[in-house]
């Protein structure tokens, strides 16, 4: 048994695809499913259209949750790593590359630092009560 069957999820898949995707059809999908909540992934198409993901899926209450870096779209939560930690180390790793280091012996760096944003305009708008304890928990609140 999966963790997800363990909580009584059943976890779908909806695929976006090309630089201007459908969504609506994917949001009724998920009408249809009567889905309780929606994780968005972090790949290109749905980083590009978060900001429509967010508005359709508030449009329909349903609560999201995005990758960080992605709160101030309207999504209710977003946590991880955000990209903005990562990018002052890349040219570091080019300057070595180009003076000659191999980079397979470079070392990997690990952002551990993650990042938990609570929207609390999407809350109200979808008709939700954020606790205190999550609340206590979030790195920044968007009010």
């Amino acid at each position: 048994m999966s963790l997800l069957q363990a909580l009584g999820i059943e976890g779908r898949v909806l695929k976006l695809r090309g630089p201007t995707p459908e969504t609506q059809g994917a949001f009724d999908a998920m009408a249809a499913a009567k889905a309780d909540a929606l994780l968005v992934l972090e790949v290109p198409v749905t980083l590009f259209h978060r900001k429509q993901i967010a508005d359709a899926a508030i449009a329909q209450r349903v609560p999201t949750m995005f990758s960080a870096g992605s709160a101030d779209a309207g999504g209710l939560l977003s946590f991880g790593n955000k990209v903005d930690d990562a990018w002052p180390r890349v040219p570091v790793y080019v300057d070595r590359i180009l003076k000659g280091a191999k980079p397979a012996d470079l070392p990997v760096e690990v952002i551990d630092r993650r990042d938990f944003v609570i929207n609390l305009k999407t809350a109200e708008r979808i008709g939700l009560l954020i606790p205190r304890e999550l609340l206590a928990l979030a790195t920044r609140v968007v009010e």
